[in-house]
């Protein structure tokens, strides 16, 4: 006779895992239902706009096939891959201790985070912030400890709310620079205080730098970890954002500081990659062909970003009741609601629902208590852009009437 089944209760460490990119889709698909154009801000994947992967990194990764290279790979990467990264680090400033090869950046971050922090230990986390870092915090039993970015400073990290949060649990700080979601960019003062607090409470330094290539106004990014190589730090990179090959999932980690600081961190990250085997092996091809080869496809990015910037900010900040910071980076902007109590997931379904124009809620990326904001994502081309603007400006109108507002 059969047994039956009761119903599996899922592990409690997933309860806090939430990815609001992906889970706004769901409210989308019901305003799709319903007949609603959807016009979709909430994905940061150029491809899915006009933008193409740059042919000689699909050529490198055929060429590759062809050559049988489809086996598994060395754990932490194939040599030709790692050379590149490492050339391409010393450009840079930075001087790498080790370098491992992932599947993505976001596998980079999963095995950095999952060699250092203990269970009920926690990690500073910007707010707002890219939502995967407090993901895998919740995965791991321990705690996203979040500080703020300053909106009235150009988004820039605020150093004091950095340090008064630190306690004897704190492992180390992550930072997202150019940020996702705000698309701040940040300055050479700011880094060397992150620094600073950083080496007074002995904390590692964890930099979200995939971005770095896409910044604005002739402004040039800068990788902290160039700026003291005695301060134990990780950099992560990929070819999803700056090289246009999101699917490709191919990331990296850079490891810097004293060696015989990071040995051992060093070591239990490649364990973990041994355990997982490899990541692609004929993908890490386009690696070296990415960072070595010319950076023609960047020019094209950059003037087309910088123009749909231009347009989000202007067409935003004329709607009542909106205001933005202008981004000096990656392909996002976090315009603020300028509602006293409004709530942004509320907001958010609402807008969907009436004008099918996909953004995504403020709080699915963390800001500050009593304020209210949503991300969009100027990749798609102007007349999108123009025309999903105007329907949020028309939505706008209507929102504040019945909340007994006027425009």
């Amino acid at each position: 006779m059969k047994g039956s089944f009761e119903p599996i209760k899922p592990a409690k460490r997933t309860e806090n895992i939430e990815y609001a990119v992906r889970d706004i889709v769901l409210v989308a698909e019901e305003a799709r239902k319903k007949g609603k154009e959807l016009l979709f801000l909430n994905i940061g994947d150029p491809i899915q706009y006009d933008f193409r992967t740059p042919a000689p990194l699909v050529e490198a990764t055929y060429q590759a096939m062809c050559e049988n290279l489809t086996g598994y790979s060395a754990s932490e990467g194939v040599d030709e891959a790692i050379c590149a990264i490492r050339q391409e680090a010393r450009k840079s400033g930075i001087e790498p201790a080790d370098i491992f090869v992932t599947t993505g950046a976001s596998e980079a971050i999963d095995f950095t985070l999952t060699a250092l922090v203990n269970e009920g230990e926690n990690v500073l986390v910007p707010y707002p912030g890219y939502p995967l870092y407090t993901a895998i915090l919740a995965k791991l039993g321990a705690e996203p400890n979040p500080y703020y970015l300053d909106e009235e400073n150009a988004w820039q990290p605020d150093l004091a709310d950095i340090e008064s949060k630190i306690n004897e649990k704190t492992r180390a700080i992550v930072i997202i620079n150019p940020n996702n979601p705000t698309g701040a960019v940040y300055s050479e003062e700011t880094l060397r205080g992150i620094i600073e607090i950083a080496k007074k409470h002995r904390l590692v330094i964890l930099s979200d730098e995939i971005y770095d290539k896409l910044v604005f106004d002739g402004k040039k990014h800068i990788s902290i970890a160039a700026l003291d190589p005695e301060v134990p730090m990780v950099t992560f990179n990929g070819l999803s954002k700056c090289y246009l090959a999101p699917g490709f999932r191919i990331g990296w980690g850079i490891v810097s500081g004293p060696w015989e600081i990071v040995k051992d961190f060093v070591e239990a990250i490649h364990k973990l990659a041994r355990a997982r085997l490899s990541t692609s092996h004929p993908k890490q091809y386009a690696i070296p062909v990415a960072l070595n080869g010319n950076q023609n496809h960047l020019q094209e990015v950059l003037e087309k970003l910088e123009r749909r910037r231009d347009l989000t900010v202007e067409m935003l900040n004329d709607i009542p009741g909106i205001s933005c910071v202008k981004p000096e980076g990656a392909f996002y902007a976090f315009p603020r609601i300028d509602i006293p109590g409004v709530s942004d997931r509320d907001f958010v379904k609402e807008l969907i629902a009436e004008t099918g124009v996909v953004v995504v809620h403020g709080s699915g990326f963390g800001q500050k208590p009593g304020t209210a904001h949503f991300r969009v994502v100027f990749l798609p081309p102007e007349d999108v852009l123009e025309r999903a603007y105007e329907r949020i400006k028309k939505f706008m109108k209507g929102y504040l009437a019945r909340k007994g507002l006027t425009a």
